[in-house]
């Protein structure tokens, strides 16, 4: 399956429709289905007169906006391999995603212009414009296990990796998500996960298999947001706790204007209960569920449904719970030679089914060390119930979820380490009521030198995105360390958060 195909469906269905509309310093766009097809059929081309062809990757930098749509769009009516990069990665870290990607063009925000690349590169100003002497292109189809993404995720060594995920993997996700909640032609989605990630690309995927509608803003600000559910119609949302906080917590939250919002999705980080209360009151008929999945399985391979979240299901435990495996998906909690392991032990989570990757791109050792005889290794420790409730019970890849977004403490200590007053840094996770978990480093300074937490921010965010530098510094004479000379993260967690 081709993930333009339910494009020509809603074009067949209702042309008239309006399916995407961009929100930003008040002002609006909207464009209808037929105003989409024409559009991505026209900047196909421009793509192709430029020299992209099926198969070449393109990378793409940008908040979330209707131009942004309309590219990935053309990128996959055309067959090439849509790359979108994180907007949020300091400039060295872009230049290593459009340098690793191959990517043949890089199409940018005017925001985003990447003075240190060889690759071409072009605004999505200016391919709106060489698009409208273009002549509409006809869709390739490109489709079935051909790829449709590079998403780059972080990892344990400290270097990014390419995930592969075919216009398959996705179209299993989105029929998993689905089975498990209908997702009806009449559903309108505020795209403010961002595209780069796989929650929000999946969730644009999703609405256009079943003809629903779009609203994209920049970024999320909860006065906004509260406007688009109120203005646009939206019925769909997906949220990490601190985002249903902000809205919760704007002074002009009235829940009068807002009942049109009907399922909220959350994950990234656990939801508080209290939260989640105040979230049930103020929606009382919309349905909550949490969803767990990786950049590896193109979105959610588990759902814990709406009816585990609400108070008279509390008394059975799910709300913990991330739910059971969606449709397609096998999933296991294993032991190190990936056997099963009896329900209630903890062991790690594997995952099998049409929606997980190809593998990591270019990294052929970390392809064959995550998929092993079919099963993907998440790195994610668990434990499934008799019912086959699966449960988190940590993250064996040592990773941290701050807002949302997932750093991994490798690189963190890899950027503190280049510090000439470092001599040792461990980072770790602390619990954090506004961000889930805050990112903290351990430090042992080098002998006669001297540093503190601001010079070391300083010097992290000259390398890192503001969201990976630590918010919290502890120095210490020594770092616990275990037999075999690694860090005991467990005994640091328990001396910064005790």
């Amino acid at each position: 399956m081709y993930l333009t195909q339910g494009l020509h469906r809603s074009l067949q269905r209702h042309p008239g429709k309006t399916a995407l509309t961009h929100f930003a310093d008040g002002a609006q766009r909207r464009h209808t289905f037929a105003d989409v097809a024409d559009s991505v059929a026209r900047r196909s081309a421009a793509l192709a007169a430029r020299g992209i062809r099926a198969g070449d990757r393109v990378a793409l930098i940008a908040p979330n906006t209707d131009e942004l749509v309309l590219a990935l769009l053309a990128c996959w009516w055309l067959g090439a391999v849509a790359c979108p990069l994180n907007i949020r990665w300091s400039p060295a870290e872009l230049a290593f995603g459009v340098a690793d990607s191959e990517a043949a063009l890089l199409l940018h925000d005017e925001a985003f212009v990447l003075p240190d690349t060889r690759t071409p590169q072009l605004s999505l100003a200016a391919l709106a414009n060489e698009a409208r002497a273009c002549a509409p292109m006809e869709d390739t189809r490109t489709g079935g296990d051909e790829l449709a993404t590079i998403l780059y995720t972080g990892g344990t060594t400290g270097r990014s990796k390419g995930v592969m995920l075919t216009h398959a993997n996705f179209w299993a996700a989105s029929m998993a998500r689905g089975a498990e909640l209908n997702n009806s032609s009449g559903s309108v989605t505020l795209l403010v996960a961002p595209l780069f990630h796989v929650a929000g690309l999946g969730r644009l995927v999703g609405q256009m298999i079943v003809g629903g509608g779009w609203v994209t803003m920049p970024q999320f600000r909860a006065p906004q947001a509260l406007q688009a559910i109120e203005r646009d119609g939206v019925s769909d949302i997906i949220v990490v706790p601190s985002m249903l906080q902000s809205l919760l917590d704007d002074p002009a939250f009235d829940a009068a204007y807002v009942q049109g919002l009907t399922r909220i999705a959350f994950g990234a980080a656990p939801m508080p209960p209290d939260l989640l209360d105040r979230a049930l009151a103020a929606w009382p008929h919309a349905e909550f569920f949490q969803a767990y999945g990786l950049t590896e399985t193109a979105g959610a391979a588990c759902i814990n449904l709406p009816a585990n979240h609400r108070l008279e299901a509390r008394g059975r435990g799910l709300l913990h719970s991330v739910g059971r495996a969606g449709l397609g998906a096998e999933i296991v909690v294993a032991d190190e030679s990936g056997r099963e392991l009896p329900r209630g032990e903890v062991g790690e989570i594997l995952v099998r089914g049409p929606m997980v990757m190809q593998g990591y791109w270019r990294l052929p050792d970390a392809t064959a060390a995550a998929l092993r005889d079919g099963w993907l290794r998440t790195g994610d420790g668990g434990r499934m119930d008799a019912e086959g409730y699966l449960f988190i019970a940590d993250r064996l890849k040592d990773m941290i979820i701050t807002g949302g977004e997932n750093v991994y403490s490798a690189e963190v200590e890899a950027a503190l380490r280049t510090h000439p007053a470092v001599a040792q840094a461990a980072v770790v996770g602390v619990p954090d009521a506004r961000w889930g978990e805050a990112v903290h480093a351990v430090i042992v300074l080098a002998p006669q030198a001297v540093a503190d937490g601001d010079a070391l921010r300083s010097w992290c965010r000259e390398q890192l995105a503001g969201y990976k530098c630590p918010r919290g510094f502890s120095f210490v004479r020594e770092l616990p360390m275990s037999a075999a000379g690694k860090v005991l993260k467990n005994v640091l967690r328990e001396q910064v958060h005790p």
